[in-house]
């Protein structure tokens, strides 16, 4: 399979998307990585920066249209898989220990993601846009996990952070369908 050529305007919505996932997850993780040893993050945070490492080293094999799509679609299905995993095994330490995993597996591609984005995208109007979609996504994702943790509270009586971020992952689960679905539809073959 090859792509030929990103189609901007779907882009931009995975983008709101997957920004969106982020501000409405980033609370959440505190919760889950609860049974997480301290030096368990010195340990991924090596990991993590010898991936980027070499990952950068091989930029200039990665950084085509079709490895774009490709890595983009991986690390959409592990952030999927990472939460039907914990909606069946939730707060345990092997979850917390593969969800942390798993986040820093996708991290390791930050880096090439973003500078493939910026050659792909190429004009500035679509930069800037796609940074726009970001950031709006973001601010929404935010914004709808407050209301939404308040809602669990002050309608149906939900007060443990557990309870809260188990029912927020139901809602993650749809946005990050959504967000490969929009992904698929963002590049042309």
């Amino acid at each position: 399979m090859k792509v030929v050529k990103i189609n901007p305007r779907k882009y931009f919505i995975y983008k709101f998307f997957n920004s969106t996932f982020t501000g409405l997850s980033v609370g959440s993780i505190f919760t889950i990585y609860a049974p997480l040893k301290p030096s368990i993050f010195s340990v991924g945070g090596i990991f993590l920066a010898v991936g980027m490492l070499i990952i950068a080293k091989f930029y200039e094999k990665l950084i085509t249209l079709t490895k774009f799509f490709l890595i983009s679609l991986f690390v959409e299905i592990v952030m999927l898989v990472l939460i039907l995993l914990f909606l069946v095994k939730p707060y345990t330490y092997t979850t917390a220990l593969l969800v942390y995993a798993g986040y820093q597996l996708t991290f390791v591609f930050g880096s090439y993601l973003i500078r493939a984005e910026t050659i792909f995208l190429r004009k500035k109007r679509f930069l800037s846009l796609v940074d726009m979609y970001k950031q709006a996504g973001y601010l929404a994702g935010l914004v709808v996990s407050f209301f939404f943790y308040k809602k669990l509270e002050i309608l149906f009586g939900i007060t443990t952070n557990q309870e809260k971020v188990y029912i927020l992952h139901f809602f993650l689960l749809f946005i990050e369908v959504t967000v490969i679905f929009f992904l698929v539809k963002s590049f042309k073959r």
